[in-house]
């Protein structure tokens, strides 16, 4: 509800004011009968039961450290960027054109700045020979980043074309002045109900603010581009959620007494009382905001079963959000890595298919056993 009041043109994405919509959920919560709304640090994880901890992947040090002592693992990282942003009255719209990809989603809802390759080829050697902002990342020597928000240079370092086939593809988007295929293109989403302040979509970066000026000001309409806002990297924690949690967003419970994993660890760490309590967000190693809201609102219905004496529920893992969740909890790997929702994580189909076909039989699937499993839970409510 909040995100439709507060939306902004997106073609088939939906795109929200950013200041607008923090203010309507903020608003929202505060305004809520049963939620009580305490503006205070917390530094330990509190000993009430049940107790969500979703604290985000910006989490102050000292919680992070109380939830290093709980779980007994190492807390995990990794390097997030955002787009700079510009103002709408500084873009030369001489040389750009509004367009939605494939003109979908009705209303143009992009800006788009056409190159030639000439003007392609000249851009991606400013973007390879510009200065990086250190900043807190020096003492990273191989910084890892998430791989579906990579700085565009990042991307750039892995071929030249890279950008030309991913963030700057052309697809699907004709220059009504040429009445062609542009050779690549940047794309300007606007971000405030005013329009006017326009991001530059799939522009993330670790570019020095100078740089970034002198780099993005070569793309066709942005000459005098003025920043409201210039792209930067940020550190993102967290947990290495496959030795805490189970896929119900419940932290483990020790199995056996000779079991030697970080599990044990809980019992003997400064709070053993784990039970009924759950982590949800982007600190669980979800990836995204559906993804983030998605395991919130599962933390949120196995908290409450808990409170009234309920086991958890675990969401089937043939729907998206219960197959993300047991990548969560379940992943195989060492080097447990931040996911979002794709699928590739849904388990293959008994019947072999391809393409388009199988990605419409996993979301067929998806929708009859959700509704099968909405139905068992129901069906214990009566």
């Amino acid at each position: 509800e909040c995100a439709q009041q507060t939306a902004v043109p997106g073609g088939e994405a939906l795109c929200v004011d950013r200041d607008a919509f923090g203010k309507a959920m903020t608003a929202a919560i505060e305004g809520h009968p049963n939620i009580e709304t305490i503006r205070r640090e917390v530094t330990e994880i509190p000993q009430e039961r049940p107790c969500i901890i979703a604290t985000g992947p910006l989490t102050s040090s000292a919680l992070t450290e109380s939830i290093r002592r709980l779980t007994g693992t190492r807390n995990l990282h990794f390097f997030d960027a955002i787009a700079p942003s510009v103002e709408a009255d500084s873009i030369d719209y001489s040389k750009v054109f509004r367009q939605s990809r494939y003109d979908k989603g009705g209303e143009a809802a992009y800006i788009n700045c056409p190159m030639t390759r000439e003007e392609y080829e000249a851009f991606i050697d400013a973007l390879l020979s510009a200065k990086i902002a250190h900043l807190h990342l020096e003492e990273e020597k191989d910084p890892r980043y998430f791989e579906g928000c990579l700085p565009i240079e990042v991307m750039a370092r892995r071929g030249r074309d890279t950008l030309a086939h991913g963030t700057m593809k052309p697809v699907g988007l004709i220059n009504p002045r040429t009445g062609k295929r542009p050779w690549a293109v940047v794309q300007l989403r606007q971000e405030n109900a005013e329009g006017s302040v326009y991001g530059l979509v799939g522009f993330q970066t670790q570019l020095r603010p100078s740089e970034q000026e002198r780099v993005f000001r070569m793309i066709p309409g942005l000459e005098r581009a003025k920043f409201v806002r210039y792209g930067a990297v940020h550190r993102n924690t967290y947990i290495d959620s496959p030795k805490v949690l189970a896929p119900t967003l419940e932290v483990k419970v020790k199995k056996t007494e000779s079991e030697e994993s970080a599990i044990s660890a809980l019992h003997t760490s400064e709070d053993s009382n784990v039970k009924a309590l759950f982590f949800a967000g982007q600190l669980i190693g979800v990836e995204g905001y559906v993804e983030s809201a998605a395991s919130g609102i599962i933390a949120g219905i196995n908290a409450a079963r808990r409170a009234v004496g309920r086991e958890p529920i675990v969401v089937p893992k043939e729907t998206m959000i219960g197959a993300l969740l047991d990548y969560v909890a379940n992943c195989p790997q060492e080097d447990f890595q931040p996911m979002n929702s794709n699928f590739g994580i849904l388990p293959p189909l008994e019947l072999e298919c391809k393409g388009k076909d199988r990605k419409r039989m996993k979301i067929e699937r998806a929708r009859r056993v959700m509704k099968e499993f909405l139905e068992s839970l129901q069906a214990e409510e009566s």
